[in-house]
């Protein structure tokens, strides 16, 4: 779905909940997770009514590059040789550069068709035919841009490692952008034990949150939302 479509969904339920008599209005906030921690911040930068957002693996990369991370990554932890991680770079490379008008379809098609005959499609997570394949938008959305434009508290979370986006980079990008911004309360929290979910063990569970993460979250809430 378009982040826009994404956005504006977001901003209705804010609404929703600042016209209830029991919520107050001044003290709304949003959470998101993975690609949510891109929608969030989009929503905070259209809204006044957005008083502090909680971030978890809050990519600072475009999707475009993070799914060329995350693939490549998949591809290594797979056991893929050098060469399959390789030709999946490659091949992710020239189905955007299709995407974007840039190369024609047959010549990404071929890279794909590669992938599937030495067996590495399978952690590309491409399309197998591109002729049935829609657009990708947003593909090379800027985060780092999005981000100089917060200016209310956030709380960031990344994992220690992440199968899924370049930790680093995004912890890099957060704090150039708080800088351009001026936005002296962003803190970034690198929780031990845990990857672009903040649970432990490589579990999918409640109980596998990492206890670092509630209280971190906890008390930063209580600080921020000026929670009792």
């Amino acid at each position: 779905m378009p982040f826009d479509d994404q956005v504006a969904d977001a901003l209705a339920f804010v609404e929703d909940l600042a016209a209830r008599s029991d919520i107050d209005g001044s003290r709304i906030g949003l959470w998101g997770w993975s690609q949510g921690a891109w929608i969030a911040p989009l929503a905070a930068s259209r809204s006044t009514r957005i008083a502090f957002l909680v971030l978890v693996a809050s990519t600072g990369v475009p999707p475009a590059e993070q799914m060329i991370y995350g693939a490549a990554k998949h591809a290594r932890d797979a056991g893929y040789p050098d060469a399959g991680v390789s030709a999946i770079i490659a091949a992710r490379r020239l189905v955007d550069d299709w995407r974007r008008g840039r190369v024609p379809i047959d010549r990404a098609q071929r890279a794909v068709d590669d992938l599937a005959r030495e067996g590495w499609i399978e952690q590309a997570y491409l399309p197998r035919d591109l002729a049935a394949a829609g657009p990708w938008p947003n593909m090379d959305f800027d985060p780092e841009a999005l981000f100089a434009t917060i200016g209310v508290p956030t709380l960031l979370f990344y994992g220690e490692d992440d199968e899924w986006q370049p930790v680093d980079e995004s912890v890099a990008a957060w704090r150039r952008a708080a800088k351009a911004a001026g936005n002296d309360d962003v803190t970034i929290v690198r929780l031990a034990g845990t990857a672009h979910a903040p649970t432990l063990g490589g579990r999918d569970s409640i109980e596998a949150i990492a206890p670092e993460y509630e209280r971190t979250l906890v008390a930063w809430l209580r600080r921020v939302a000026r929670l009792g």
